[in-house]
């Protein structure tokens, strides 16, 4: 009697390698970054040991800096004008991650003003959906930041840094651990 074929199931399976599949020509540029008023969204992904996540893949949405939600296509074709909005970056081999954009303005007036990001890494199933905060927004406006307790709300929130006059925001990522990042469910395919 032949032995049954086995079939491989997702535990079984490779990778994932975000880096070889994912990544596209100026994916980590909405706008290049000598463009008036371009900053940078920077960090690095740690995994539950603290230690850097060299595989990883960050993506952002946000609004444009008046706070419009661009509804433009061609983001995977960039064409060095059009800001859609979306982009994403690899981590490098130090875990670390850039993306050149422009801050996002609030979608609701009096609402902080915030990058939405996923993240993907090895040993995910499915992304994670968390956010990053500008500083200076009113916590207790959002109504996602007022009810977090202040040391978890920590972990949403961006530190402002200046590099030759340039404004750069950094945002690490903690995928679990004491320091983990406080990442969001959505109910009903609703976000």
């Amino acid at each position: 009697m032949p032995s049954p074929e086995l079939v491989c199931t997702p535990a079984q399976t490779v990778g994932p390698f975000f880096g070889l599949g994912l990544p596209f020509p100026g994916d980590s540029a909405l706008v290049a970054a000598n463009v008036c008023g371009a900053v940078e969204l920077h960090g690095a992904v740690y995994d539950g040991a603290g230690v850097t996540v060299p595989d990883a893949l960050v993506e952002i949405w946000q609004p444009d800096t008046a706070g419009r939600i661009p509804r433009v296509p061609g983001s995977l074709r960039r064409d060095g004008r059009t800001f859609t909005g979306w982009g994403r970056a690899a981590t490098d081999t130090d875990g670390h991650y850039r993306i050149s954009t422009v801050p996002p303005g609030p979608v609701n007036p009096g609402r902080p003003a915030y990058f939405a990001v996923t993240v993907f890494a090895r040993g995910l199933l499915q992304g994670l959906f968390t956010r990053a905060y500008l500083p200076g927004g009113d916590i207790g406006a959002d109504p996602l930041l007022s009810t977090l307790d202040p040391s978890r709300r920590d972990t949403l929130l961006c530190s402002a840094e200046s590099d030759s006059g340039r404004t750069r925001y950094r945002f690490d990522i903690h995928l679990q651990g004491p320091d983990e990042t406080v990442f969001l469910a959505y109910r009903d395919g609703r976000r």
